[in-house]
């Protein structure tokens, strides 16, 4: 008798799980490629049907709208809500099942827009910001081996920084995925392009241009822009330079030939490029904002899709200098992390460790305060 039971609830839980498998709508395709509507935005051939994975899944941040899977001979549609994950399963050949999932995502200018409340009160102790002297006999060297006068110019000093952006984006080629060289100076770094021909990340671009205007007597720090998540496969370093004509931080980024303005024209920074966006307010790219010479960038694209990404968190180095980033034996390197109210680590608000190889002790500060992180140089 226990073991005819036994069958039985055996039986039962097997036909629940088909009939729970049944319940899966089923779409049917005789190719691997699939349109998507996702809201207003129909995406041809943007998906492949991958049956290895279970599920495979499709992201939307679309919410209130519909997503819709267009096979050439079938489709399925689902309007997406906060909690939609809807599952069914694309038929390939009537032979071959993929498990796929719809699945609702907050849009990052969602989560920016969580992440736009800061705590001007935190007098948390963080230490002073500082950049090296147009004196330092490095800069001096940089100054005139690179022939950065003639570079930047007889005019104004935003032209001068306008000037030495264009240069640096011209004389190294972008590639994130290349190795950092192991001098990580403006001369060095340019040496090795050449040397190999070969690029170098956006680091290492900022860093670059960082030094040049270090050594003509500019006040800059790069800057490493990232997402609200602690673990990422991206972020996005630029620099953040300060116009004594406009009295203020302006954004300036190597990489992309890029620099930001309002409606009037004028520079913005990058604290008002990252407000602006969250409030919806106008933001217009300099025309001749490019990737490599080749892609040539948008406000949409670069902004709107990539950049929003990456202005949760804002750090910036201590130090202003040069060799920053060459971290010899017994350095002592420190970082000061601009994160709002919504980020995921507040803590510690200080952190120090110290590499068991090369000895370099680095020290991390956390604020919640932009007044702090923004501070004006010369006060």
């Amino acid at each position: 008798m226990k073991t005819n039971i036994s069958l039985i609830v055996l039986f039962i839980i097997a036909c629940q799980i088909v009939t729970a498998q049944n319940n899966n709508p089923i779409i049917k395709s005789t190719s691997r490629k699939i349109d998507i509507r996702d809201g207003k935005n129909l995406k041809k051939q943007s998906w492949n049907i991958s049956p290895e994975l279970a599920p495979d899944i499709y992201e939307t941040s679309s919410l209130g709208q519909k997503v819709t899977f267009i096979t050439d001979i079938d489709s399925i549609t689902v309007k997406i809500k906060k909690d939609t994950e809807f599952n069914f399963t694309v038929m390939l050949n009537d032979s071959i099942k993929a498990r796929t999932q719809i699945k609702y995502k907050i849009s990052r200018l969602d989560q920016l827009k969580l992440g736009a409340k800061y705590n001007y009160s935190d007098n948390r102790y963080i230490p002073n910001f500082s950049y090296q002297s147009i004196e330092n006999p490095n800069l001096i060297r940089i100054r005139k081996d690179l022939k950065l006068d003639s570079i930047a110019g007889k005019g104004n000093e935003t032209s001068k920084i306008l000037n030495l952006l264009h240069w640096v984006h011209n004389t190294i080629r972008h590639d994130g995925n290349s190795d950092n060289p192991t001098l990580k100076n403006a001369i060095d770094i340019i040496k090795i392009c050449k040397t190999e021909n070969r690029g170098v990340n956006c680091r290492m671009m900022a860093t670059v241009l960082n030094e040049c205007y270090l050594s003509m007597g500019i006040k800059s720090r790069y800057v490493t822009c990232m997402p609200k998540e602690t673990e990422f496969d991206d972020c996005h370093v630029i620099n953040m330079v300060y116009s004594t004509e406009f009295k203020k931080w302006i954004w300036i980024d190597p990489t992309f030939d890029a620099y930001v303005m309002n409606e009037k024209g004028e520079l913005l920074g990058i604290s008002e490029v990252r407000e602006r966006l969250i409030k919806g307010k106008t933001l217009i790219l300099n025309p001749e904002a490019n990737w490599n010479k080749e892609i040539s960038q948008t406000k949409e694209n670069y902004l709107e899709t990539y950049m929003v990404k990456n202005l949760y968190r804002l750090e910036c180095p201590l130090v202003s200098e040069y060799n920053t980033e060459t971290w010899n034996n017994g350095r002592e390197i420190t970082y000061i992390e601009l994160l709002p109210l919504d980020g995921i680590v507040q803590t510690p608000q200080k952190e120090e460790e110290t590499n068991s190889k090369t000895q370099v002790k680095f020290t991390n500060y956390k604020t919640n305060n932009p007044d702090l992180f923004w501070s004006n140089p010369f006060k």
